[in-house]
């Protein structure tokens, strides 16, 4: 979740709808300026006990931030405490229960993306044997409760756990419990917008199959292989979902402004301080009808603000985020963008996945969403006969043609294609990773989820 700094904030005042509209196209850049820009989560333990670590407990999570300012990382604060650091890789914030995020800085290429995820892990890790804590790559804690874990002294973090039991009854879990990886990507213009969102969308369920990676509940199997993904099903139908007007004659910058308009706003920030607005609607802020700031109108800042709270598949900012995979091993973190770098940023291979997705039905990719958590690779498409696997080997094609056609090149001389073997090897192995765990669950773990903390930790 985003993290506020100085350098976000515009005091620009709203006065016309326009001004929403044009936010989007403020966006656009050409192509030679398109970035990547990769998010990834991980839980934090103490490796003697496998706790959840508090916030201001001797060795915990403010010990853990402001000992990474070792490796030149600004600490950022919140009311006095540290709740973030910035730096030349980006921002490394803090999820709920803690769990610890590095938001990218915005690369060229996919080479200096793993690059930067190899620094942090370093870094990481380098605090972790100083404090006695380990990092865990996968998409939900595998064996904690709520009651368990920590809460971070965030402000928007306070009105949100407040708020979220009011509209679903998972919410909690998506804040305290879940981790993803997510790629935020540029477009050019309004159409390459449209097009982009609309493959993005329709093959979200394939990246949480071939990231899905979150089959335990406190100990024990949760039915599902990417729980992460179903906590969504049930955590505020306002603000989740598919989206399907973006498949819609005419969808684009001012037909997504008026979802983002009827999403219930959660706060405003100022001087400082969140201030408690769940379930008020930011068309009465644009009116100056605000209940909780009467007569004051809302500035870009809060715009910006109120599209972070919105939590589709598939979310527009000034740039794309693609949001459907689980958390997970340090060796996966790459694949991620690498599959979505491969799909949108070469035109040749946008088209192709477009032509692939574009006679899905509204029915048909409704039912991917809702069986991928359950089934994986295994969720039927459409009325077909076949199943997303049947797929998956062409899809991961067009990527790595999309790749190959970029032909970004390290120093060794090759290019991105090699960042797709993870996801090449669960659609050769024809298991996900949750199912892999699962194997080891009911075999050589004897039943015994904490074997998870010797197997998966970073």
């Amino acid at each position: 979740m985003s993290t506020k700094t100085v350098s976000d904030t515009s005091a620009a005042v709203i006065e016309t709808r326009d001004q929403l509209i044009g936010y989007f196209a403020g966006g656009e850049k050409p192509a030679e300026r398109w970035r990547i820009g990769t998010e990834h989560e991980k839980f934090v333990f103490r490796t003697s006990d496998h706790r959840a670590p508090s916030y201001d407990e001797p060795g915990g999570i403010r010990d853990l931030l402001m000992a990474l300012t070792e490796f030149g990382w600004t600490p950022i604060e919140e009311n006095g405490k540290v709740i973030a650091l910035s730096g030349k890789d980006g921002t490394v914030s803090l999820e709920p229960a803690g769990q610890l995020e590095l938001s990218g800085a915005p690369l060229e290429n996919l080479h200096q993306t793993c690059g930067e995820t190899g620094r942090h892990l370093t870094q990481v890790k380098a605090v972790g044997e100083k404090l006695g804590l380990g990092f865990l790559g996968l998409g939900m804690w595998p064996d904690k409760t709520r009651a368990e874990l920590p809460i971070m002294p965030k402000g928007r973090y306070k009105i949100m756990l407040e708020h979220m039991p009011r509209v679903g009854s998972m919410g909690l879990d998506m804040m305290l419990r879940t981790c993803t990886i997510q790629v935020n990507l540029d477009y050019a213009s309004e159409a390459d917008m449209v097009q982009k969102f609309r493959v993005g969308l329709a093959l979200q369920p394939l990246a949480t199959a071939l990231f899905a990676n979150s089959p335990f509940t406190e100990g024990k199997p949760n039915g599902m292989l990417s729980y992460r993904s179903h906590i969504w099903s049930d955590t505020d139908p306002h603000r989740t979902g598919m989206l399907p007007f973006v498949f819609e004659d005419g969808f684009g910058y001012e037909r997504y402004a008026d979802y983002a308009l009827d999403v219930p706003m959660y706060f405003v920030y100022r001087d400082g301080k969140y201030i408690d607005a769940a379930g008020l609607s930011f068309r009465d802020f644009l009116k100056g009808e605000l209940s909780v700031l009467p007569g004051e109108l809302p500035t870009m800042d809060d715009w910006a603000d109120h599209l972070s709270t919105a939590f589709p598949e598939v979310r527009l900012k000034t740039f794309l985020e693609m949001r459907g995979a689980d958390g997970g091993p340090w060796g996966r973190i790459c694949a991620l963008p690498a599959l979505w770098v491969g799909l949108l940023y070469d035109q040749g291979a946008l088209d192709a996945a477009w032509d692939l997705v574009k006679d899905w039905s509204l029915d048909t990719r409704q039912a991917l969403r809702d069986s991928v958590p359950r089934l994986g690779l295994d969720a039927p498409l459409g009325n077909t006969g076949g199943t997303l696997r049947d797929i998956a080997r062409q899809v991961l094609d067009i990527a790595g043609a999309g790749l190959k056609a970029r032909g970004r090149l390290d120093a060794a001389g090759d290019d991105e294609t090699g960042f797709l073997t993870p996801l090449r090897d669960v659609v050769r192995d024809g298991r996900v990773p949750a199912q892999q765990l699962l194997d080891r669950y009911g075999s050589s773990w004897d039943g015994d989820v904490t074997r998870v903390y010797d197997e998966l930790t970073f």
